[in-house]
């Protein structure tokens, strides 16, 4: 797989207005604008409409204006990140990003901004890396002014109020405790660590109780001060990039934004910037061993290379991360799966900060591939060499060119707050009028670039990483911040020059040219009755096959979305028929992976996956070669043959992942439980691991055969595609299947069910994980099967209840970083649901969510017409939110079919319902359904709780007893429980397999 650039961002440019007309880059006489940019490069496709600005104070904006949105955003980049942390203060800069959401002089209120967004169909967050620093929101369009004057002030005078400052360090604090047993985190905090010390590069981003309290403390620092400092030091608007998108005017949008950010102090900062590469010839030529946390085995080959973002225009780094990180013929990928010792790779440039980067190859590793590193580096080092010895290929380059100019052009509409965040990055280092089209439009052949960064790919330059769990005993060093066990060594002179004499093979060569690129990229424009309707129709209804279809009138793009679910009882039927699924499922996409990656590379995803019901496959892009996609997937679905080494490849990565989700998260947990608890049928993780020891390729190939021949195929076509199309790609598929298929009758296409808890009743599972300090507790308010009025009363009071939680538990209590409140939708049945990972046991954190409960009765009981109407109106226009691509809405359809309930028009039906519902009919859904006292009340707790060292498994004795009834022997459980009934259909269509006689 290649690498996608991240968005590229030059370092330091400054944008340099283009000559001789208005609107691009001229002066403009508004004294609070520097410059306007009105030249933007966009897609000839997209309907929206762009201005930059360069403002008095130097901030850099981009204004997008789109009257038919449904949500408008916007997005600040602050171009300092972790790597500018005082040395004695780790953690500094995502502590101030915390910090800054809470309180201003000017809305002092710690939740204003949150509250506002929640009442407002709205959300936000941020993040900070390693050079940025990024805050984004979104929100009705209606009320873009009022969250921007919010959002705005945390610029201008952020309060950083003492007792804010110490709750929320529970919460940079907890996201540690996190992070902790995550593979992902220590290894990337293990490469930093092994960084030369005195680069910037090594530091610990997020921070921890110990860094930022106790440290501290302990040598006379005061962090709010310290805190302060940091943001007025580099908190300045010459160094901020902004996006806002709305509804409005461009002429509106720069009136509103003027005002509002111009206030944003200019210091004149410079973004740091480190030409110096963390890693200098003295730490390369290293090889490091690490013990993980999960059953992992990976390897990564490392070169240190210079930031390489300015050379956008040519993009000499995606030039080689396609061809080494090529899936198809000839590619190293394909040589190392031969071999047996890999099954996935991922080749290409990252960067580490402005001024250095990295060029990186990484596999996972076979547990024959753990014994063939220096081999494997070995065939690295021999496709880089056929690199060099044949030299740059325009053609290669052109093909690329040619496939990302056609993404720009037939780009998918992006939801406005992922387009903020994506953009505000791309502000900060490309010129104005390329910042929509720079990653999409290369216009520069220089293969001079393409030699350069080879030459910088050699044996002399790189470092690699093994990680697995067999070199326990080998890795006697400790990383300090996260604890992780690793070695690191040199290389020896050998094996270096082993590597340096490498030559090219002639198993190692170019992929050929694409022959998925697509010739027809034409709109469809015959009459089709589906064209203007919103449901799909059933075109095709044989014993063996059903077909819905629609064409798109919506999105005027080339592509379409084909799904297919091949179902049948055998699939779950038992546990080793689970396992024997999943293992299809693996072997299947590694068989298709070398011929379709370069479907993939076209533009055409597709994907094969396994359920309770059997396999699906989805195909999404461009429709001009869907159907050859298609037809080469069925053809090794229904000729299926298992190879007995791949197979035994795919069976120990299976059952290792199976295992894996010990490490899992707590709350992870708690949601698997609930699910064994609550779903009729369900095989745990222990049932499936004891069964798939003993599979073989002889018995994957009887089920496979099996299965395909007791199967019912139903799917959707959706998009860019005639009737006439999809039939005869429908009839083709039928045509495939074995002669001797035998229908399903209408019993063996029954939906799973969901246990239904007695009225009054409070149940509670407990069990223990031994990996995380943390804790989880899960608590679920079954409210019933899905019906529309019931459905919107509890998303209603789930919109109601969902900030004051979080402001409650998370920010005020600082139970833990992990809280969510929200809706659980299973099997008909919905429900509503609290989750809270912490670092104190299960049964406390039971108590203060039931305390919260308590609390809200007055809140909703108090709460104003006004407040209600806002809550109302938010989750309307929430629901009637429109997709933005064409495989999400075909994916809302396939929903309702797949659930057997065809409510094609959900969003405006349910709306419809919501706007009728009261204040009154809310406060007695809580009182029925949520309130503590209710006879009716049906309850499921789950505890996670810790047995970790140091972790939250000790109790006091006050929290031992509660009225909670334990769950201790699941069957026993759901044999003494009733089945919710499924929800009728809202369409009255035939029941599959109904043409059997009952």
């Amino acid at each position: 797989m290649t690498v996608p650039q991240c968005a590229p961002r030059s370092p330091g440019r400054g944008q340099t207005p283009l000559d001789a007309h208005p609107g691009s880059g001229a002066d403009t006489p508004n004294q609070s604008i520097l410059k306007r940019y009105d030249n933007i490069v966009k897609s000839q496709e997209d309907k929206r409409n762009y201005r930059g600005l360069q403002l008095s104070n130097r901030m850099k904006v981009l204004l997008v204006s789109d009257p038919t949105t449904d949500k408008s955003a916007a997005a600040i980049d602050v171009n300092v990140g972790y790597l500018s942390d005082p040395e004695e203060l780790p953690g500094l800069a995502h502590f101030c990003e915390h910090m800054l959401f809470l309180g201003t002089e000017k809305y002092p209120e710690e939740n204003e901004y949150s509250k506002f967004l929640s009442e407002h169909g709205g959300m936000s967050n941020a993040s900070t890396s390693s050079d940025h620093t990024t805050y984004y929101f979104d929100v009705l369009p209606a009320h873009l002014g009022r969250a921007l004057d919010i959002f705005s002030q945390f610029f201008i005078s952020p309060l950083f109020t003492e007792s804010a400052t110490g709750r929320e360090l529970s919460a940079v604090n907890s996201e540690h405790e996190k992070n902790a047993s995550s593979d992902t985190w220590r290894l990337d905090q293990l490469n930093k660590s092994t960084a030369a010390p005195y680069h910037p590069f090594h530091k610990f981003g997020t921070g921890n109780r110990d860094t930022l309290e106790t440290i501290p403390k302990q040598k006379g620092i005061d962090v709010r001060k310290e805190l302060l400092k940091f943001h007025q030091k580099w908190y300045s608007a010459n160094i901020m990039t902004l996006v806002v998108f709305g509804k409005e005017s461009l002429d509106e949008l720069e009136e509103m934004v003027v005002k509002l950010f111009s206030p944003v102090e200019d210091k004149s900062v410079t973004a740091p910037s480190w030409p110096d590469h963390p890693f200098p010839p003295e730490l390369r030529r290293k090889r490091a061993y690490c013990y993980p946390v999960k059953d992992l085995r990976s390897l990564s080959i490392d070169f240190p290379i210079p930031d390489t973002r300015k050379h956008y225009k040519s993009a000499p780094g995606h030039y080689l991360s396609h061809l080494l990180g090529h899936e198809g013929q000839g590619s190293l990928l394909s040589a190392l799966k031969a071999r047996g010792w890999c099954n996935n790779l991922v080749g290409g440039t990252r960067i580490g900060a402005r001024g250095f980067g990295f060029f990186g190859v990484q596999v996972d590793l076979t547990e024959t591939g753990v014994k063939h590193i220096d081999e494997i580096v070995q065939l690295v080092f021999q496709y880089i060499e056929m690199l060099k010895a044949g030299g740059p290929q325009r053609w290669v380059w052109e093909e690329q060119r040619d496939l990302l100019a056609m993404e720009f052009r037939f780009k998918d509409e992006q939801d406005p707050r992922y387009f903020a965040t994506g953009h505000v990055h791309a502000l900060q280092e490309y010129p104005m009028d390329d910042v929509l089209s720079a990653y999409y439009l290369v216009s520069e052949w220089r293969p001079d670039l393409v030699d350069e960064l080879l030459a910088l790919l050699t044996p002399d330059n790189v470092r690699v990483g093994v990680v697995a769990k067999c070199f326990e005993e080998k890795c006697t060093q400790v990383e300090p911040w996260y604890g992780t066990k690793y070695l690191q060594e040199d290389i020896e002179e050998s094996t270096l020059n082993q590597w340096k004499s490498t030559k090219p093979t002639e198993e190692l060569h170019l992929p050929p040219p694409n022959e998925f690129i697509p010739t027809r990229l034409d709109l469809e424009t015959s009459f089709d009755p589906t064209t203007d309707g919103i449901e799909p129709t059933i075109i095709k209804d044989t014993p063996l096959m059903r077909l819905w279809y629609k064409r798109d009138n919506e999105f005027s793009l080339p592509k379409a979305f084909i799904t297919l679910d091949l179902v049948s009882p055998l699939a779950y039927s038992s546990p080793a028929h689970c396992n024997l699924c999943s293992l299809w499922v693996l072997v299947l996409r590694d068989r298709l992976q070398q011929f379709v990656y370069a479907a993939e590379l076209a533009g055409i995803r597709w994907n094969i996956s396994n359920g309770k019901f059997g396999l699906t496959i989805t195909i999404d892009g461009y429709d001009d070669k869907q159907h050859v996609l298609l037809e080469k997937i069925i053809d090794h679905i229904v000729s299926f043959e298992a190879d007995p080494k791949r197979f035994d490849i795919m069976k120990e990565n299976h059952i290792r992942s199976i295992k894996n989700f010990d490490a899992e998260q707590p709350y992870k947990h708690a949601v698997y439980q609930q699910a064994l608890c609550m779903s009729d049928i369900v095989w745990t993780r222990g049932q499936l691991a004891d069964s798939a020891k003993d599979l073989t390729p002889e018995d994957l190939n009887e089920f496979a055969a099996r299965l395909m021949r007791s199967v019912h195929v139903e799917g959707l076509m959706f998009g860019n595609i005639t009737r006439e199309r999809a039939l005869a790609i429908a009839d083709t598929v039928e045509n495939k299947l074995p002669k001797d298929a035998t229908p399903l009758l209408a019993q063996q296409l029954l939906l799973c069910r969901e246990v239904e808890i007695e009225k009054g009743a409070w149940y509670l599972r407990s069990i223990e994980n031994s990996v995380h300090k943390s804790s989880c507790a899960s608590l679920y308010y079954a409210c019933g099967a899905r019906e529309t009025r019931a459905n919107v009363t509890l998303e209603l009071l789930a919109q109601a209840l969902s900030e004051p939680c979080f402001n409650v538990l998370r920010t005020k209590e600082q139970l833990g970083y992990i809280v969510f409140s929200g809706l659980r939708i299973s099997n008909g049945v919905q429900g509503l649901r609290f989750i809270v990972q912490s670092d104190r046991h299960p049964a406390y954190l039971e108590q203060r969510i039931e305390a919260f409960i308590r609390s809200q009765q007055e809140y909703l009981e108090n709460m104003s017409e006004e407040e209600f109407l806002k809550h109302r109106a938010a989750l309307a226009a929430q629901r009637l939110e429109r997709p933005k691509r064409m495989a999400t809405k075909a994916s809302r359809a396939w929903s309702e079919i797949t659930a057997q309930v065809y409510n094609f028009d959900r969003p405006r039906v349910e709306v419809e319902e919501l706007n009728t519902i009261t204040k009154e009919e809310l406060l007695q859904f809580y009182k029925k359904h949520i309130c503590e006292d209710s006879t009716d009340r049906q309850k499921l707790s789950v505890y996670v709780v810790s047995t970790a060292e140091g972790g939250a498994g000790v109790m006091e004795k006050e929290q031992e007893e509660n009225k909670a009834v334990k769950i201790t022997d699941l069957v026993e459980f759901k044999s003494r429980r009733r089945l919710h009934p499924l929800p009728a259909p809202f369409t009255n269509i035939p029941r599959k397999g109904a043409h059997c006689k009952l």
